[in-house]
């Protein structure tokens, strides 16, 4: 079995306290010499002037490269494309491009007037600038908004071809559940890398709420083992185990790219990378 390509998701910082996790987490997890990092929106795009400075500073400072999230939330197509242009200023080659969730309040999303209707607007758009290499998400389970997987299949078909290259799922609990979603894929004509997203799971009450929100299927025996781990206070243990094995499974079925959503938290994220074989090559030191 090959050894992974890696890479990290962040979040931008809220708050001071929010801000030392963030960086304690990149200088954790830096050395592990990912392929890229991703830098979230908060919900409705409300953390769009965050994102774009913690984008700036982890490339500037850790000389990683960065993937900013762009979303077609709240903003006019001028504004989001003049938004696309400071990344690309700032030195950023990748986006992650997406439609966005709903401003908070809000049950659904609706587009803004004079903004990108969906995310094949939106990356046909960037693609057309020519200044970036674009990812896109991808759900292995029904998108709330969708009727089913065969209609997420299709819409992903569409933003690949609208200029996308490769695409990140939602995250999963079986690893079954991302093979039959890559056999679909792969039935519908694609063939840009899915990278598979890997949720360390840090509280298992946490990630069942974080799995009602966005559509991911809970198995019972999962939340049977994890339960159980909980009352023989092995939790962070088990969570251990259970991510490694998904992630050796997903690699015994070919795939050759994994993508972490650290959650900020980078201490199991990175049990879970070393379990995997991967070492820091050194110690990395802040760039002055």
């Amino acid at each position: 079995m090959a050894t992974p390509r890696i890479s990290f998701e962040f979040f931008p910082p809220q708050t001071l306290d929010a801000s030392f996790r963030l960086w304690e987490t990149v200088q954790a997890l830096a050395p592990m010499q990912p392929e890229f990092v991703s830098v979230t929106y908060g919900a409705g795009g409300t953390t769009r002037k965050l994102t774009h400075e913690a984008v700036g500073a982890i490339g500037k400072n850790y000389g990683l490269n960065v993937a900013a999230h762009l979303t077609c939330v709240d903003a006019t197509k001028a504004e989001t494309l003049e938004i696309a242009e400071s990344y690309a200023a700032a030195g950023v080659r990748e986006i992650v491009a997406l439609r966005g969730d709903a401003p908070k309040g809000a049950t659904r999303f609706t587009p803004h007037p004079e903004g990108f209707k969906d995310s094949v607007e939106l990356i046909e758009a960037l693609a057309a600038t020519g200044k970036f290499k674009l990812r896109v998400g991808a759900y292995p389970e029904p998108h709330p908004d969708a009727a089913d997987t065969l209609a997420d299949v299709r819409w992903l078909k569409r933003k690949i071809d609208a200029g996308a290259t490769s695409a990140i799922t939602q995250f999963f609990f079986d690893a079954e559940t991302f093979f039959r979603f890559r056999d679909l894929c792969a039935k519908e004509g694609i063939t840009a890398p899915i990278l598979p997203g890997i949720l360390p799971i840090i509280s298992w009450e946490g990630a069942k709420k974080f799995a009602l929100r966005c559509g991911s299927k809970v198995p019972a025996k999962l939340d049977e083992a994890f339960q159980t781990a909980i009352r023989d206070g092995r939790e962070e243990l088990y969570a251990l185990a259970h991510c490694t094995q998904l992630c050796d499974k997903l690699l015994e079925g070919g795939v050759e790219d994994l993508h972490f959503y650290t959650l900020n938290r980078p201490h199991l994220t990175r049990e879970v990378v070393r379990a995997l074989g991967i070492q820091p090559e050194v110690t990395l030191e802040k760039v002055a």
